[in-house]
C-alpha cells in the first residue's frame, strides 16, 4: 500500500508547476523535497500514520486543483485593495522583493554596503 502511496505523490509532484519567480519560496519546489524526505526509501517506505497520508495528500490535490476557488466562485478576481492575481505574482516574485528591500535601505547603509564590503573573489587576494 505505501508503493500506492508514493507513486501518487510522485504523479502529483510531476503535475504542480514550479515557479521561477519565487526563487527559494515556491510550493512545488518545497512539495518535492517534503515527498523526497517523506518517502525516503520510495516504494519500500514504511508509512507510521497512513489515514495521515492519505488526508494530507487529498489536502494538496483540492489545492492543485483549486476545488474550493471553483467551489465559492467569486465575483471579481482583485481583492478589497483592488489588486489583481497578475499584479500580485509580479509583486511577490523574489527579485521584486529584494529591490524593495534595497530601497527600505537608508542612505548610509547602501554607501557602507557599497565601499566596505569585501567581495568573497577579493578575500583569496
Amino acid at each position: 500500500m505505501a508503493a500506492t502511496r508514493y507513486r501518487r505523490f510522485l504523479k502529483l509532484c510531476e503535475e504542480w508547476p514550479v515557479e521561477e519567480t519565487k526563487r527559494q519560496r515556491d510550493l512545488g519546489i518545497f512539495l518535492r523535497q517534503r515527498v523526497a524526505q517523506a518517502f525516503r526509501e520510495g516504494e519500500n517506505t514504511q508509512i507510521a500514520d497512513p489515514e495521515t497520508c492519505d488526508r494530507m495528500y487529498e489536502s494538496l490535490v483540492r489545492i492543485h486543483t483549486n476545488y474550493y476557488k471553483t467551489k465559492y466562485p467569486r465575483l471579481k478576481d482583485t481583492s478589497f485593495t483592488g489588486v489583481t492575481v497578475e499584479d500580485c505574482k509580479m509583486i511577490l516574485a523574489t527579485d521584486v522583493l529584494k529591490q524593495m528591500e534595497d530601497m527600505k535601505k537608508g542612505t548610509w547603509k547602501k554607501l557602507r554596503e557599497k565601499f566596505y564590503a569585501k567581495k568573497p573573489e577579493e578575500d583569496s587576494k
